[in-house]
């Protein structure tokens, strides 16, 4: 019975977990930088320029993406570069563009 409720609460930490990643998607600005970073990897100064929006802005949000390991970044001498974690978040986002053209 011990072992039930070890797994019962792994299973419930694990349900926690994927509802916060799935609330760092539930903001658009947050998904403009996703898709822009789609395109390959960018500075917080270009992302800015894309997005129309203010370089403080960009770079909060892109704190809470690396935090949630949805982006990562490279340093290219004074510039860092932000890309997409993995092939996973490219996924994440086709699966639910998908969903979204079907309705």
């Amino acid at each position: 019975m011990a072992e039930k409720k070890k797994t019962d609460k792994k299973k419930e930490s694990l349900l926690y977990d994927l509802a916060d990643l799935f609330k760092v998607f539930g903001d658009s600005t947050r998904i403009r930088i996703l898709y822009a970073l789609l395109e390959g990897p960018l500075c917080v100064g270009d992302l800015a320029n894309v997005l129309e929006m203010n370089q403080s802005a960009v770079s909060h949000q892109l704190k809470i993406l690396k935090q949630n390991k949805l982006v990562k970044n490279t340093r290219n001498g004074k510039a860092i570069n932000y890309e997409l974690a993995d092939d996973h978040v490219k996924d994440i986002l086709q699966i639910g563009q998908d969903h979204i053209e079907e309705l």
